[in-house]
Order: structure tokens, then sequence, then C-alpha cells
């Protein structure tokens, strides 16, 4: 059973979605764009909220909730995202990745399906202070210079870093909310 879930006793959650096999997958614009335009269209007819995010070469790290606060409405919200995406990154990659990330995909899927892009869970924290929250908004921030990549987190592209530095929307202009604790 997974030991992370979103639970009724909290509203807001850090989630990590990462590709199968750690695959590479976003390191070009149109994968990020796949994830960035469906983090727009959950917000906007879905209820989601974004409150900070990045996407790495292989993962998604973001702080979300419900804009009721309503947990059941962000698990199902969270699981036709990753559905969505996860159908749309795999068919892009069949058609523009080297073939052996497809074979993983093959590799990892069950049995009601022939592939499976992201790992079985979206590891979901909640976050019940502003002491974590703060936390897990600079670790999901910083991960791109940790990792190397930018000398600075508000120069990833594909986070709301700038957004929070620069009052910049970057990521495909993923509707950012902001969080009074």
């Amino acid at each position: 059973m997974e030991t992370f879930q979103i639970t009724n006793d909290a509203s807001v959650f850090f989630i990590t979605s990462t590709v199968v096999d750690w695959l590479p997958i976003f390191i070009s614009e149109n994968t990020c764009t796949i994830i960035t335009d469906r983090l727009s269209h959950c917000h906007h007819h879905k209820d989601l909220r974004i409150n900070a995010f990045v996407i790495m070469p292989t993962h998604l790290h973001a702080i979300v909730f419900d804009h009721n606060h309503n947990p059941e409405n962000l698990k199902k919200t969270l699981d036709a995202f990753r559905k969505h995406t996860g159908c749309a990154l795999a068919d892009y990659c069949s058609q523009h990745m080297p073939e052996a990330f497809g074979e993983s995909m093959k590799k990892a899927a069950r049995h009601d399906r022939n592939r499976q892009f992201w790992q079985d869970t979206y590891h979901p924290i909640a976050i019940d202070s502003q002491k974590f929250w703060q936390q897990k908004f600079n670790y999901l921030h910083a991960n791109p210079m940790r990792k190397g990549l930018v000398q600075y987190p508000d120069h990833w592209r594909y986070s709301s870093a700038a957004y929070y530095e620069e009052g910049i929307e970057y990521g495909g202009d993923t509707p950012i909310t902001q969080l009074d604790w």
C-alpha cells in the first residue's frame, strides 16, 4: 500500500511525479509545454491551484491544493493530470525520442495498459505548517541550481522561482496562487 496519500486532514500537498526509469524527457520545450499547458488547464477547469512548481529533466515537483481545499477533488484532478500528460508525453516520446525510451515505458506497463509514462505515485506529502511549506518551497526552487543546471533558481525556465523573485510568470504562463499562512 502507498505510504504517502492525499488525506482529508490536509489540503496543501508537495508532490513529485517522476518519469519511469528516471528518463530525461523534460529536456525540450515541447515536453515541458505539455506539462505547463495541462497545469494551466487544470487551474482553469478543475480548481487546481499551483503554489510553486519546477520541471526537472526527469521529474516534476509542485506545491498544490484544490481551490475549495477539497482533498478528494485534488486527488481526482492530479490523477486526471497524470493520465492526460502521461498519454500525451508517451505519444511524444514514441515520435521524437530514442526507441529505448519507448521500450522502458512498455517494460514499466502494468496489466491494464501497454505502456506507462509516470512512476506509480506522485508521492504526496501534506504541508501542515508555514515552516514545512517554506522548506519544500525553497527545495523545489533550488533544485535546478543544486543539480548544476543554472546559477540561480530564477534562471530555470520551467519553474515558478522567477514569478516569486521578479513577478514574472514563467513556464507557459502557468497560473501561480500564493498561500497566506
